[in-house]
């Protein structure tokens, strides 16, 4: 299960009295990042069914909201999955319409949800219904704000250039164009108001994204002012990624996978592996020897016990050195 971004225990606070946490001490009485969605009721998906659902008997797979982090149905999303390696996001029916301004991206970027399944009756899944003619032609914009219509006389080159003003992104450029509060850094346009300013579609389903989507997004002021007041600016975060929490665990299990002693050893020659295998046998009978002396006593091993060891395994080390003879042949 992917955590919520915002969770954290809620050991310490008002919610478990008398207990104090043991990671973080000065913890305040509550975490007002904590989201109890119905996830942490055991409810998911817009039917809000536990999972797995003993009464549910359609086989579906359960794929993730990257914005509320909620589970949905694959037949609960408002239009039929692409195959799972098609795409490697989702965002939800509700969270499009929260976050309106992806449709202008998703006409660009958004995996095509499936229009056909080879059997209704087998998969029980409800196929996207096909947009009539006279709906394709109806062009929605930017829900809930008012924009001036693009002008169809061409700019003036030198409006055109990137501007490089402080705040505003090298693709915005000049356009003379009167900005909503939230995108106003001047008069430019970012990549997504250039966007907006072509034609594209709202639908009433949830929207399926590739790999790296999230890098084209719009990173000007105006639009990271609208994250923050939409409550998603991870959105612009490829870490945050379940892709990349994934590659990060499979990082750390190999680094804890790793021996030190074959890393050292794999990074010398073989001359120095056969003297450091040596030394090393040398060191671990020498230790088990002189640690069963303290077990068959009962006695504790102290800190002077330790570092009177290896004085003494030092001596005897120089001494067998010195012994040494090299002769030339």
């Amino acid at each position: 299960v992917f955590l919520s971004r915002n969770f954290r225990c809620d050991c310490g606070n008002s919610k478990f009295k008398n207990l104090q946490c043991k990671l973080l001490p000065e913890k305040g009485k509550v975490n007002s990042g904590n989201k109890y969605n119905d996830n942490f009721y055991g409810l998911y998906c817009t039917c809000k069914r536990p999972y797995p659902d003993p009464e549910d008997e359609i086989p579906d797979e359960m794929i993730q909201c990257i914005v509320c982090e909620d589970w949905f149905h694959g037949r609960h999303l408002g239009a039929v999955p692409p195959e799972s390696g098609d795409f490697h996001e989702m965002v939800c029916q509700a969270c499009m319409n929260h976050c309106h301004f992806l449709w202008a991206y998703a006409s660009q970027l958004a995996v095509p949800a499936l229009t056909k399944v080879n059997s209704l009756e087998d998969e029980r899944i409800v196929p996207k219904v096909e947009e009539s003619e006279e709906q394709k032609k109806e062009i929605k914009k930017e829900s809930g704000v008012e924009y001036q219509e693009m002008k169809e006389e061409k700019q003036p080159e030198q409006l055109n250039e990137p501007s490089t003003s402080s705040g505003v992104c090298s693709d915005c450029v000049q356009i003379g164009q009167i900005l909503p509060s939230w995108a106003a850094t001047g008069a430019h346009l970012c990549k997504l108001k250039e966007l907006q300013s072509k034609p594209f579609l709202k639908k009433d389903t949830a929207t399926f994204w590739p790999l790296n989507w999230r890098s084209k997004l719009c990173t000007c002021e105006g639009c990271l002012k609208m994250y923050a007041e939409l409550e998603v600016p991870f959105l612009t975060d490829e870490c945050d990624t379940v892709l990349a929490y994934e590659n990060k665990g499979t990082s750390d299990q190999e680094t804890e996978r790793r021996d030190p002693l074959m890393d050292t050893l794999n990074s010398m020659n073989r001359v120095q592996q056969v003297e450091l295998i040596c030394e090393y046998n040398d060191l671990k009978t020498e230790l088990t020897d002189y640690f069963r002396r303290f077990a068959d006593e009962g006695t504790v091993v102290k800190r002077e016990d330790i570092q009177q060891f290896f004085e003494e395994f030092q001596s005897r080390k120089r001494q067998r050195t010195n012994r040494m003879q090299y002769y030339c042949s």
